[in-house]
């Protein structure tokens, strides 16, 4: 009698095991992870479809969205002294054209005067949807990487918000709030992120899982002390419930690869399922940059997907690096636009396609 009492409790403790095991969030199934992957590959690359006026520049980090019936594309441009935002339209995914900038280099007293990196924020992010962004307060809002030392991604680098009231289709500045939102140096700065911060991502949960309507992904640097050396990024989390003021959330990162880089979150939503696309380098014996993606079901715990990167370096003008994706599904069509770095350093915008798009005309000036 004493061994069948037992036997039944070591039963009814498996079975309850077994069921919170089934409730946890925080691993996907091969089969969801093998689900997602078969909606969003992008095995046709189109080519450049951004690129800089001349050698003098590289343009990076595409953010596309749509407004009114047209598309737009904002994107980072460097010219030695620091990082502006520019705007591009198009009426077909595959032809830009530049119209200006919204954020510029600014007055030498701004701690941002010389690095305004934008992404803009509050996007549909429905898998297939509008690609619109949803204005808060009347605003339409962008967060930015932005920072104070001249050159490429210098000095200590944080994050600032910026909004505008007019239209987001024409190349007018943004207003940008007086002080960054999270910095390294802050007294609550993580173990992983006190040394810089570099992308930002924002989206508004109107589910509130997280318990606030605004979650930003970052990734960034810890100092040389820390796990990994200085040289090691991952993605964190961040919270707000008025785009103004910023909270971090969790202690650790959510996404980690202990070494190289993991960066430039961008959260989209397939049925249930949230889905990073992110960039990873000098990680997995992996060569150069590519772009991956990693799924989750409360936006805090990921699956990393293992199998085929997303997309990788191939042709001679992604060769060095392909990475920092922003992936729309219009049309039945899924468009991946991402950086393009060749062996010369020259860097533009590409795009690889679900269905064979053809191929652009554009080349880097030789």
């Amino acid at each position: 009698m004493k061994l069948m009492r037992g036997f039944l409790i070591i039963c009814i403790l498996a079975t309850g095991l077994h069921a919170k095991a089934q409730a946890d969030p925080g691993e996907l199934p091969v089969a969801a992870m093998e689900s997602i992957y078969q909606q969003v590959k992008t095995p046709y690359k189109y080519g450049l479809v951004v690129i800089p006026e001349s050698n003098d520049y590289k343009v990076d980090c595409p953010t596309v969205f749509r407004n009114k019936g047209h598309w737009f594309m904002s994107y980072i441009r460097y010219d030695g002294r620091g990082y502006e935002t520019w705007l591009a339209k198009s009426e077909d995914l595959l032809h830009w054209t530049t119209l200006g900038r919204v954020l510029a280099f600014s007055d030498s007293s701004d701690w941002d005067n010389n690095q305004k990196a934008g992404y803009n924020a509050l996007l549909d992010y429905r898998w297939g949807g509008s690609y619109k962004p949803f204005r808060y307060k009347g605003r339409y809002w962008m967060s930015y990487l932005g920072g104070h030392a001249f050159g490429y991604e210098s000095g200590m680098l944080s994050v600032g918000i910026s909004f505008t009231s007019h239209g987001i289709d024409s190349p007018r500045l943004w207003t940008r709030l007086p002080n960054p939102v999270l910095k390294p140096a802050d007294p609550d700065a993580r173990w992983w992120e006190n040394n810089t911060i570099y992308k930002s991502s924002v989206l508004w949960d109107r589910t509130r899982s997280t318990g606030h309507s605004f979650v930003m992904y970052y990734n960034a640097k810890g100092d040389s002390s820390q796990p990994g050396g200085a040289n090691v990024e991952r993605i964190g989390m961040a919270v707000s419930d008025d785009m103004e003021h910023w909270t971090r959330y969790r202690r650790d990162p959510v996404l980690d690869h202990h070494e190289g880089i993991t960066g430039d979150a961008v959260i989209q939503k397939i049925a249930k399922t949230w889905v990073m696309f992110y960039f990873g380098a000098f990680w997995n014996n992996k060569a150069g940059a590519f772009n991956n993606f990693a799924c989750s079901y409360d936006l805090v715990h990921w699956t990393d997907w293992k199998g085929k990167p997303l997309i990788s370096p191939s042709e001679p003008y992604d060769e060095t690096y392909a990475h920092k994706s922003f992936v729309v599904k219009y049309g039945g069509v899924v468009y991946h636009f991402y950086c393009a770095v060749n062996r010369a350093g020259q860097r533009g915008i590409a795009l690889a396609t679900s269905r064979d798009q053809g191929k652009s005309l554009l080349t880097f000036s030789k």
